[in-house]
């Protein structure tokens, strides 16, 4: 019975139509990549595509490279309060990581050390002392009713204060810490709050925030019965805000005025959008890496990639001769793609992830090695140049294929279930290997290509082989027309 094929990736590598169109797209691709590696050109970054074509930024750098700062805090336990639990440390940690990451810094490093250590590693920050004030912030947020029999109360009817016997606190002020609570921030919706320009004060900011579930209807009814009454906004034991009751507030909404900058007001709302800490964090030890240690390590680790790279090219041209040769040209493509593509993600570069790379030239030097070495054999038994050279990448695929998904996978799961230092080298990994993947098959395939079928190309010693071994026949000989006449 006849039965039709279904063609495989090799088949469809192999065909007519992909060789007359894959050098053309590795010549479309290079053109980009070089464009994309230019200082200061303008693309698509890829973690903030709506903004469209714009100028990519320079390769970031990571706390060891860059500089940064450090800093350990510990949860501070009461007399009587029992110890924080793995899964309050977990809480803390995971709100102080939102909060750093909210000033826009690059890949900072948060992890618990010990039973009730947090570890914050901050790499090339410019504004140290508000990022030291946003971490550690409690963050307890209360409304607290000021009585009207103390506190006094406004008329908006008749636009007149009712002084009491004392003073409305300021902000900035310590709260009364007699006076009932009457909500707290556990309450709040968190996707309701938010920063924005105060409309009725020109240059200022104030938080809007909403309340959910239940809280809402129950902040609706208590702002009813306290109409022209004062209450304070209260965030660690200090007066945020003390505003008092024009309405009822329905919706379970408001917002907390006074004289916020941008700045300030954003702080505060990270502060209630990501939580109160389960304990109070104090810090027990800090310490600044300069940046000039971070370009000690930077030059010390691309002299050592520079040196590990150009032995493997040194390797491969000595062994492999003219296939080397092809490698190494192949290899630059790479590195160029690694770059660019490092450019638009965009990928933070830290010792690990150097290494990481470093990593992933050896694996697309392993293909190209399976490949060259499956040609020998292949020429070995009496093919031609240009057909071994096609049988060694057909054969030498299923091995790459299997190798490299390999690493994929096992790296996939380091970025899933990893540190930040992890994540970034199974990232860079990850790039890396795909790539190569890419550069093996069909660049190294494609010059190969153009190569053998150069006249001058026609000797043994520049394959690795003995005249003996070696049958290569000019492409339009007998042989080379009976091969053209079996694929067609």
């Amino acid at each position: 019975m006849w039965r039709r094929r279904t063609p495989t990736c090799q088949t469809l590598l192999s065909s007519r139509l992909v060789r007359r169109y894959v050098p053309l797209l590795i010549l479309i691709l290079g053109v980009i990549v070089a464009y994309i590696d230019t200082p200061g050109s303008n693309f698509i970054l890829l973690s903030n595509i709506n903004a469209g074509f714009s100028k990519l930024p320079d390769p970031r750098l990571g706390l060891d490279l860059s500089g940064g700062f450090e800093i350990t805090y510990k949860a501070q336990v009461a007399d009587g309060q029992d110890p924080p639990s793995q899964g309050q440390m977990e809480t803390i940690r995971s709100i102080m990581e939102n909060r750093v990451n909210t000033t826009g810094v690059v890949e900072p490093i948060v992890e618990t050390v010990g039973s009730d250590e947090v570890l914050v590693q901050v790499p090339g920050a410019a504004n140290e002392t508000a990022i030291r004030q946003l971490i550690g912030h409690a963050g307890n947020l209360e409304f607290v009713l000021l009585p009207k029999a103390d506190y006094g109360s406004f008329n908006t009817t008749t636009n007149s204060l009712t002084a009491g016997s004392k003073t409305i606190p300021a902000q900035g002020t310590n709260i009364d810490p007699t006076l009932p609570v009457q909500f707290s921030g556990k309450q709040l919706d968190s996707g309701s709050i938010a920063a924005a320009v105060d409309p009725d004060h020109a240059g200022y900011w104030l938080i809007k925030f909403g309340f959910a579930g239940d809280a809402a209807g129950q902040f609706s009814t208590w702002s009813g019965q306290h109409i022209d009454e004062y209450f304070a906004i209260v965030l660690d034991g200090v007066v945020e805000s003390a505003p008092y009751i024009q309405g009822q507030i329905t919706g379970g909404t408001g917002q907390i005025s006074g004289d916020f900058t941008q700045a300030q007001a954003k702080e505060l709302a990270t502060i209630l959008q990501s939580g109160a800490l389960p304990y109070p964090m104090g810090e027990i030890q800090s310490q600044s890496i300069p940046a000039s240690l971070g370009k000690e390590f930077l030059d010390k680790t691309l002299f050592a990639g520079a040196v590990g790279i150009g032995l493997v090219m040194l390797f491969m041209m000595i062994y492999y001769r003219l296939p080397g040769l092809v490698a190494c040209l192949a290899l630059t493509y790479y590195g160029l793609a690694v770059f660019a593509l490092f450019r638009i993600i965009p990928v933070t570069l830290t010792l690990a992830g150097i290494a990481g790379f470093v990593l992933s030239v050896g694996m697309a030097v392993d293909a190209n090695i399976l490949i060259f070495e499956r040609t020998k054999e292949e020429l070995r038994t009496g093919k031609t140049l240009a057909s071994a050279t096609e049988a060694g990448f057909n054969r030498a695929w299923n091995s790459i294929l299997d190798s490299n998904v390999s690493s994929l996978i096992t790296a996939t799961i380091l970025y899933m279930g990893g540190s930040s230092t992890i994540k970034g080298f199974a990232l860079v990994l990850i790039i890396g290997v795909a790539t190569s993947m890419f550069t093996a098959v069909t660049v190294s395939r494609t010059l190969l290509r153009l190569v053998v079928r150069q006249q001058w190309a026609q000797k043994a010693w520049l394959f690795g082989v003995t005249d003996e071994e070696f049958q290569a026949r000019a492409v339009g000989g007998r042989l080379g027309r009976r091969e053209a006449r079996a694929r067609g």
